[in-house]
């Protein structure tokens, strides 16, 4: 009998939608699943940690990775590069362990080229107004990198089609539950239960027409 061969699982979504904490959440939960540890070039936050929360790594080691195909993917996000290292995920893998990247649209429009087993997941905030409320509850960003933070959002709205299922995170609880059955349905190979369940037209009812009118016709 072959061994089952772990998954992996893709979250993205516009920065300040909550995708940390709904990942965090997802890993806590299912002991089946692990989060992807990303390299970055940003410098860390308070709290961070090295080798939990990211890699921080400089732009000179970044790049010598990049140069030896270490990367599964890897883009440059709001100034700073973040990359997935195929190290901290075939290992898991091959144990029959899932695992969890939370990426850009950049980068999961990479791992959909790469990986016909990923399932990935787009998080949406309920609404425009409280997307913007969420940015400036961080604190962490001027009025200027909110507005470019706002303008990256449009763009990266029009990646939708590259994804399978789209969970609207209003409550961190039950955005958790959507996407720990979304996995389970994976596990099962029930792609068209989560076509059905999780698709893009059951999300476009939840969102507000500002949002809606980011979103591909």
């Amino acid at each position: 009998m072959t061994a089952r061969r772990g998954l992996p699982f893709v979250i993205a979504a516009p920065s300040g939608t909550g995708k940390t904490t709904v990942c965090r959440g997802v890993v806590a939960r299912d002991r089946g699943i692990v989060f992807s540890v990303s390299h970055t070039t940003r410098p860390p936050r308070s709290g961070e940690r090295d080798g939990v929360d990211y890699h921080f790594v400089s732009e000179e080691a970044f790049e010598r990775m990049v140069e030896a195909g270490e990367f599964l993917e890897h883009a440059r996000y709001s100034g700073n590069r973040y990359g997935t290292s195929w190290a901290a995920i075939e290992q898991p893998l091959a144990r029959g362990i899932d695992v969890l990247l939370e990426i850009e649209t950049q980068g999961a429009a990479q791992v959909r080229q790469r990986r016909a087993d990923a399932h990935l997941i787009f998080l949406l905030p309920p609404s425009l107004v409280e997307l913007e409320a969420r940015l400036r509850g961080r604190r962490t960003d001027s009025a200027e990198q909110i507005r470019v933070r706002l303008e990256t959002a449009r763009r990266e709205f029009l990646a939708a089609p590259l994804f399978e299922a789209f969970v609207v995170n209003e409550r961190v609880e039950s955005t958790v539950e959507e996407v720990l059955a979304i996995v389970a349905a994976a596990r099962l190979g029930r792609r068209s239960e989560i076509a059905e369940r999780f698709g893009l037209a059951r999300a476009r009812a939840r969102l507000d027409p500002a949002l809606l009118a980011w979103l591909p016709s």
